[in-house]
């Protein structure tokens, strides 16, 4: 008898667990299979990225498994160029007339929001996710995803993955009307069994050491933002002098996951209008003067978003 409810309350476990995963055909099942592939796939893609009325910049973005470890190149082909190689953690970054430099990080620092790559469902807590329906992009079948803000704060995204990889295919940001904001879209994609040759040439021993980024100690000024979007959350903040003008600054980052938000605090000028505003592309750059403060609000957000945040700035309590 013990050996039947056993089996019974193995098999309820197991039910169980299999209804807290998502279904392969839900959004999050689409979402999960995406932040699969980008990790572990051997692919090389072309990609540009298109803001409405402003820049086209084109990408090569190629990621390999080699012995284990997780291994990607991306370059900048417009202009002198910028490239940048992961090996896991490690990122190095190469341009002109810059010394190069490594850093700690186990993504790239790209067009693509780092969380794509990690785990996509954590944005549940400030997005909608919404399985729409199936199309061609570059000439492949995809899959539609629309990721919609809760409460309306910031952009969505809709985003297209390959039906047969679940690589992402092309990602528009738009605003609540549905414009599109920015765009970025994969030209050509090529998913191999080997990885490419160009991660065999790379030598792990001669990349540039990771850079120590400590800086001086200043006093730290305890502001605090008493209004923030649905789910963002502060990830970093410091405070330093500005090499040019010698003129102490507050720096906060906050992000959701998909969206990085940076607030700058500073002392005013005298003479300086109320408010700034200035756009370019999708991204937002908002200054707002408070007494003798000025605070900075820049990201990819709607100004009224960067207006909100800016005016809720308080010191905190001891």
């Amino acid at each position: 008898m013990w050996r039947v409810f056993a089996v019974v309350s193995l098999l309820i476990c197991s039910a169980a667990s299999a209804a807290d995963l998502p279904s392969e055909d839900s959004a999050q099942g689409w979402l999960t299979k995406m932040a699969t592939a980008l990790r572990t796939k051997n692919y090389d893609m072309s990609f540009v990225v298109l803001q409405p009325q402003s820049t086209v910049e084109p990408y090569r973005w190629r990621h390999a498994i080699v012995d284990g470890k997780e291994m990607e190149h991306l370059s900048l082909l417009n202009g002198p160029g910028r490239e940048m190689v992961r090996i896991d953690d490690k990122v190095s970054v190469f341009e002109p007339n810059v010394p190069a430099y490594s850093q700690q990080s186990d993504t790239i620092n790209g067009p693509l929001p780092a969380i794509l790559f990690r785990e996509p469902l954590d944005l549940a807590d400030a997005y909608n996710f919404v399985l729409v329906g199936r199309s061609r992009i570059s000439g492949r079948a995809t899959q539609q995803i629309r990721v919609i803000c809760k409460d309306k704060t910031r952009y969505g995204f809709n985003l297209w993955l390959d039906q047969e990889s679940g690589l992402l295919l092309k990602m528009d940001m738009v605003d609540q009307s549905g414009k599109i904001i920015e765009q970025v879209q994969v030209a050509s994609l090529s998913v191999t069994e080997k990885p490419a040759d160009i991660f065999q040439k790379i030598e792990e021993e001669k990349l540039p050491d990771i850079v120590n980024n400590s800086i001086a100690a200043l006093p730290e000024h305890k502001w605090q933002l008493r209004w923030l979007p649905q789910g963002m959350n502060e990830v970093r903040r410091d405070t330093h002098r500005l090499s040019v003008t010698g003129n102490v600054i507050d720096y906060i980052l906050y992000s959701d996951g998909l969206v990085d938000i940076s607030v700058y605090i500073q002392d005013d000028y005298p003479g300086e209008s109320n408010k700034n505003l200035y756009r370019h592309g999708a991204e937002t750059y908002y200054s707002f003067h408070q007494g003798n403060l000025e605070i900075t609000v820049v990201g990819k957000i709607p100004p009224q978003t960067a207006d909100r945040m800016a005016q809720s700035l308080a010191i905190e309590a001891n």
